[in-house]
Protein backbone atom coordinates (compact mmCIF):
# COMPACT_ATOMS: atom_id res chain seq x y z
CA UNK A 1 0.00 0.00 0.00
CA UNK A 2 1.32 3.29 -0.57
CA UNK A 3 0.16 6.70 0.28
CA UNK A 4 2.79 9.71 0.10
CA UNK A 5 3.79 10.88 3.60
CA UNK A 6 5.82 13.35 5.11
CA UNK A 7 7.57 11.06 7.88
CA UNK A 8 5.49 11.56 11.45
CA UNK A 9 7.19 13.26 14.19
CA UNK A 10 7.92 11.15 17.04
CA UNK A 11 6.73 11.62 20.30
CA UNK A 12 8.86 10.13 24.02
CA UNK A 13 6.84 7.05 24.74
CA UNK A 14 8.24 5.32 28.04
CA UNK A 15 9.98 2.23 27.78
CA UNK A 16 7.19 -0.17 29.02
CA UNK A 17 5.12 0.92 26.26
CA UNK A 18 7.88 1.37 24.02
CA UNK A 19 8.87 -2.29 24.12
CA UNK A 20 5.15 -3.45 24.15
CA UNK A 21 4.62 -0.72 20.28
CA UNK A 22 8.30 -2.89 19.29
CA UNK A 23 6.34 -6.12 19.85
CA UNK A 24 3.50 -4.93 18.05
CA UNK A 25 5.47 -3.85 15.07
CA UNK A 26 7.03 -6.66 14.86
CA UNK A 27 3.95 -9.04 15.32
CA UNK A 28 1.90 -6.55 12.64
CA UNK A 29 5.36 -7.23 9.84
CA UNK A 30 4.54 -10.79 10.18
CA UNK A 31 0.68 -10.38 9.71
CA UNK A 32 0.97 -7.77 6.85
CA UNK A 33 2.55 -11.38 4.85
CA UNK A 34 -1.09 -12.83 5.01
CA UNK A 35 -3.14 -12.77 1.90
CA UNK A 36 -6.07 -9.69 2.71
CA UNK A 37 -8.66 -12.39 3.74
CA UNK A 38 -6.96 -14.33 6.16
CA UNK A 39 -5.78 -10.84 7.49
CA UNK A 40 -9.07 -9.97 7.79
CA UNK A 41 -9.81 -13.09 9.69
CA UNK A 42 -7.28 -13.10 12.13
CA UNK A 43 -7.66 -9.58 12.88
CA UNK A 44 -11.42 -10.38 13.43
CA UNK A 45 -10.31 -12.79 15.79
CA UNK A 46 -8.34 -10.81 17.76
CA UNK A 47 -10.86 -8.07 17.78
CA UNK A 48 -13.37 -10.22 19.65
CA UNK A 49 -13.61 -9.18 23.16
CA UNK A 50 -11.78 -5.96 23.05
CA UNK A 51 -13.63 -3.11 23.93
CA UNK A 52 -13.99 0.00 21.45
CA UNK A 53 -11.26 2.05 21.80
CA UNK A 54 -11.26 6.13 22.25
CA UNK A 55 -9.96 8.55 19.48
CA UNK A 56 -6.97 9.98 22.33
CA UNK A 57 -6.45 6.03 22.88
CA UNK A 58 -5.80 4.61 19.24
CA UNK A 59 -3.77 8.10 18.80
CA UNK A 60 -1.33 7.26 21.40
CA UNK A 61 -1.17 3.92 19.98
CA UNK A 62 -0.02 5.09 16.50
CA UNK A 63 1.86 7.69 18.04
CA UNK A 64 3.66 4.78 20.23
CA UNK A 65 4.44 2.87 17.18
CA UNK A 66 5.35 5.62 14.91
CA UNK A 67 7.93 6.76 17.52
CA UNK A 68 9.48 3.22 17.77
CA UNK A 69 9.34 2.11 13.94
CA UNK A 70 11.15 4.20 10.70
CA UNK A 71 9.01 2.20 8.65
CA UNK A 72 5.94 3.04 10.52
CA UNK A 73 6.56 6.63 10.25
CA UNK A 74 7.24 6.99 6.63
CA UNK A 75 5.15 5.05 3.79
CA UNK A 76 4.07 1.88 5.99
CA UNK A 77 0.78 2.59 6.60
CA UNK A 78 -0.44 -1.51 6.39
CA UNK A 79 2.52 -2.45 8.97
CA UNK A 80 1.71 1.14 10.66
CA UNK A 81 -1.91 0.69 11.28
CA UNK A 82 -1.85 -3.41 12.16
CA UNK A 83 0.75 -2.50 14.71
CA UNK A 84 -1.88 0.32 16.11
CA UNK A 85 -4.55 -1.91 16.21
CA UNK A 86 -2.46 -4.79 17.99
CA UNK A 87 -1.36 -2.52 20.62
CA UNK A 88 -4.62 -1.13 21.76
CA UNK A 89 -6.03 -4.64 21.41
CA UNK A 90 -2.70 -5.44 24.35
CA UNK A 91 -4.99 -2.97 26.47
CA UNK A 92 -7.91 -4.49 25.68
CA UNK A 93 -9.01 -1.78 23.46
CA UNK A 94 -9.99 -2.38 19.58
CA UNK A 95 -10.48 0.94 17.07
CA UNK A 96 -11.70 -0.57 13.43
CA UNK A 97 -9.14 -1.20 11.18
CA UNK A 98 -9.78 -0.03 7.42
CA UNK A 99 -7.84 -0.34 4.01
CA UNK A 100 -9.20 1.10 1.22
CA UNK A 101 -8.14 2.58 -2.63
CA UNK A 102 -8.60 6.15 -4.37
CA UNK A 103 -8.67 5.84 -8.47
CA UNK A 104 -7.73 9.17 -9.54
CA UNK A 105 -4.41 8.57 -9.23
CA UNK A 106 -4.62 4.96 -8.55
CA UNK A 107 -3.70 4.94 -4.37
CA UNK A 108 -4.12 1.78 -1.83
CA UNK A 109 -3.91 3.04 1.96
CA UNK A 110 -4.43 1.41 5.60
CA UNK A 111 -5.43 3.10 8.80
CA UNK A 112 -7.40 3.35 11.88
CA UNK A 113 -10.67 4.32 12.38
CA UNK A 114 -12.75 5.63 15.97
CA UNK A 115 -16.68 6.37 15.35
CA UNK A 116 -15.72 6.02 11.35
CA UNK A 117 -13.19 9.23 12.07
CA UNK A 118 -9.65 8.50 10.41
CA UNK A 119 -7.27 8.70 13.44
CA UNK A 120 -3.74 10.65 12.91
CA UNK A 121 -4.31 10.92 8.91
CA UNK A 122 -4.50 14.27 6.67
CA UNK A 123 -7.06 15.66 4.96
CA UNK A 124 -6.75 13.40 1.99
CA UNK A 125 -7.95 10.21 3.52
CA UNK A 126 -11.60 11.29 2.28
CA UNK A 127 -10.51 10.30 -1.28
CA UNK A 128 -10.21 7.19 -0.30
CA UNK A 129 -12.91 4.60 -0.29
CA UNK A 130 -12.89 1.57 2.07
CA UNK A 131 -12.83 -1.53 1.04
CA UNK A 132 -12.01 -3.97 4.45
CA UNK A 133 -12.81 -2.97 7.95
CA UNK A 134 -12.49 -4.76 11.22
CA UNK A 135 -14.44 -3.25 13.54
CA UNK A 136 -14.46 -3.21 17.40
CA UNK A 137 -17.18 -5.81 18.56
CA UNK A 138 -20.39 -3.85 19.88
CA UNK A 139 -22.20 -5.30 22.88
CA UNK A 140 -25.00 -6.29 20.65
CA UNK A 141 -23.09 -8.06 18.70
CA UNK A 142 -21.06 -9.83 21.84
CA UNK A 143 -24.85 -10.60 22.77
CA UNK A 144 -26.21 -12.11 19.92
Amino acid sequence: MTFPVVPEARVPVPPGRALLARCAVAAAWLLIRLRPGRLRRVLGVLARGARPCTAEQALRGRQAVVSVSRACAGQGCLQRSVATVLLCRAQGRWPDWCTGVRTEPFRAHAWVEVDRRPVGEGPNIELFRPLLRVSAPTASRRNT
